[in-house]
C-alpha cells in the first residue's frame, strides 16, 4: 500500500457494523512515515458501542455494556482499498479486539468462528448478497420522492439511471467487486444490482462496501439511495436475498445429478438446518420493525417456512439447472437492515447444525403457499413465519443452539438492542418509522 499513499498522507476509514446494524467508521490519518514504520492501523472505540440502538446514541442498560471501557478496532489489511468515489481516502474492515484477542461482541469475529466451525466438516461457503434499493430525490419540502416511476426491467429506467449505474459499477470494480447484472425493480425508482459470489467473509465485507458505495455515489448525484426494507407502504419492498453454495476441495458440492431435486446430501441437510432455525434466524436477518412490512404473502418475500425449486414465494428458493445439478440456493428472508456478519454467520451455523444432525428436508412446495388454506398448509408442514420483530426475537431467544453459537455476551447485547428498538418503534406510524430510519440504511 505504501506506494499509494500520497506525500501529504491519506485517510484510512476503519469500519464496523454494530448491533443496530449501522455501518460506522473512524478515519485514521496516515502518511508514508507511518506506513514505512509498519505502525498498526487501529483506532479506539467505546465498548458501549455494541449496546447502542438505531434510534439514539445511548447504551441500553440491559446489554450489560457501559460507556466505560475501550476496545481496539484494527484494520484487516487484506480489505484495504482506495475509495474511487472519495479521493484521498482508503477503507478497511475492522476487527474488534480486546487485550490482543478478538472481542466476544465482535460481529465479524462471530462470522469467522462460524466459518471455522463448518470447515471442521470440510465444507466452506461461497455467498453473495443480492440488494434491492430505491433512488430518491429529496425535495425542499422534505417529501420522500422516487427518482422515477418506471416498471420492472424498464429499458427507460436503464437510460434514466445509466450515469449513476456506470459510476457505481466502475467504483465497485475498482474495489475488486464484480457486478453481474443490473435492472430496474418493481417499485418506482427501485433498482437491483447483483454482484459475484465470494468466500463467506469476503461476501459480508462486500455487502458493507456495496452499501457504502451506492449511497456515496447517489449522494454525489444529488440523490438518496435507500436500502430500507419497506420505504413506501403500497410499493415493493427491498430485500437483500442471500445466495449460497457449499464447497469442498474447491468443488461445488451443493448439488447432485443423481438426486430427484438436484441436491447433494450435504445440500439437503444444510437447507433443512436453515428451515429448522429460520424463525429464530429472522431475528437477525430481518431485524427491524420495518422489515416485517415487507414480508407478506404474494410479494415474493418468503412469508412461509418452506422451500421450493424456482419458487419465489418460498422462503428458500433452490435454483434449478439444465443438468439437474443445483449450484446454489437463495434465502429470501434477508434485508439490508441486517448486519451481514451476523446474518451470514447465523445462517452458516443453522446449515452446520443441519449437516451435523442429518436433519430431514421436507418435500418442496411447488405452488404459492399463500393460495393454500391453513388446513392444506398444515398437512404439508408449511408454517407462517414471524410477522413482527418481537415474534422473531422470541424465537431467537428460545433457540438455545443459535444463542450458544452467538455466545452469551454477543447474544445478550444483541437482544437488548433489538428489544429496545421494538419497544421504541412498535407504536409509530410507518411514516414516522421511515423518517427515523431513512438515513440509517
Amino acid at each position: 500500500m505504501e506506494k499509494n499513499i500520497g506525500e501529504d498522507g491519506e485517510f484510512i476509514r476503519i469500519l464496523w457494523c454494530d448491533n443496530a446494524n449501522i455501518i460506522r467508521g473512524k478515519a485514521l490519518y496516515v502518511n508514508k512515515e507511518n506506513i514505512s514504520q509498519k505502525m498498526p492501523l487501529k483506532v479506539g472505540i467505546s465498548s458501549g458501542q455494541q449496546g447502542v440502538p438505531v434510534m439514539y446514541d445511548q447504551v441500553i442498560e440491559s446489554s450489560l455494556l457501559t460507556p466505560v471501557g475501550e476496545i481496539e478496532l484494527e484494520a484487516d489489511l487484506q480489505t484495504l482499498t482506495p475509495l474511487p468515489y472519495a479521493p484521498g481516502n482508503f477503507r478497511a474492515m475492522g476487527d474488534m479486539n480486546l487485550n490482543g484477542k478478538n472481542w466476544e461482541y465482535c460481529p465479524r469475529g462471530f462470522l469467522k468462528r462460524m466459518i471455522a466451525k463448518l470447515f471442521k466438516l470440510g465444507i466452506s461457503i461461497k455467498a453473495s448478497f443480492e440488494n434491492e434499493f430505491y433512488l430518491l430525490d429529496l425535495e425542499e419540502s422534505k417529501d420522500i420522492l422516487p427518482r422515477e416511476k418506471t416498471p420492472f426491467a424498464s429499458t427507460y429506467s436503464l437510460d434514466l439511471n445509466q450515469e449513476f449505474i456506470r459510476d457505481v459499477v466502475y467504483a465497485l470494480h475498482k474495489q475488486d467487486i464484480m457486478v453481474e447484472q443490473y435492472y430496474s425493480e418493481s417499485g418506482p425508482g427501485q433498482q437491483e444490482i447483483t454482484i459475484k459470489f465470494q468466500e463467506a467473509l469476503g461476501a459480508a465485507d462486500n455487502q458493507i462496501a456495496f452499501r457504502e458505495t451506492v449511497k456515496a455515489i447517489a449522494l454525489q448525484k444529488g440523490m438518496i439511495a435507500s436500502f430500507l426494507p419497506k420505504l413506501f407502504p403500497q410499493e415493493s419492498g427491498s430485500g437483500c436475498h442471500l445466495h449460497l453454495s457449499l464447497w469442498k476441495n474447491d468443488k461445488n458440492i451443493s448439488g447432485s445429478s443423481d438426486d430427484a431435486y438436484g441436491l447433494s446430501t450435504e445440500g439437503k441437510y444444510f437447507i433443512a438446518g436453515v428451515l429448522h432455525h429460520l424463525p429464530a434466524l429472522m431475528g437477525i436477518s430481518t431485524p427491524t420493525t420495518n422489515s416485517y412490512h415487507r414480508i407478506k404473502p404474494h410479494t415474493w418475500s418468503g412469508a412461509f417456512r418452506c422451500w421450493g425449486i424456482d419458487n419465489r414465494e418460498a422462503a428458500i428458493r433452490v435454483i434449478s439447472e439444465k443438468d439437474n445439478f443445483v449450484k446454489h440456493f437463495e434465502i429470501k428472508t434477508v434485508d439490508a437492515s441486517s448486519n451481514p456478519y451476523l446474518a451470514l454467520g447465523a445462517v452458516i451455523f443453522a446449515g452446520y447444525d443441519g449437516i451435523k444432525n442429518k436433519m430431514t428436508l421436507p418435500e418442496p412446495v411447488q405452488q404459492d403457499p399463500g393460495t393454500l388454506s391453513s388446513d392444506e398448509r398444515s398437512i404439508k408442514g408449511i408454517r407462517t413465519l414471524p410477522t413482527h420483530l418481537d415474534q422473531a426475537l422470541t424465537y431467537l431467544e428460545k433457540d438455545r443452539d443459535l444463542m450458544d453459537a452467538l455466545g452469551s455476551k454477543l447474544s445478550q447485547a444483541y437482544l437488548a438492542v433489538k428489544k429496545a428498538e421494538f419497544e421504541y418503534f412498535k407504536d409509530l406510524s410507518h411514516q414516522e418509522e421511515v423518517e427515523i430510519l431513512l438515513d440509517k440504511f
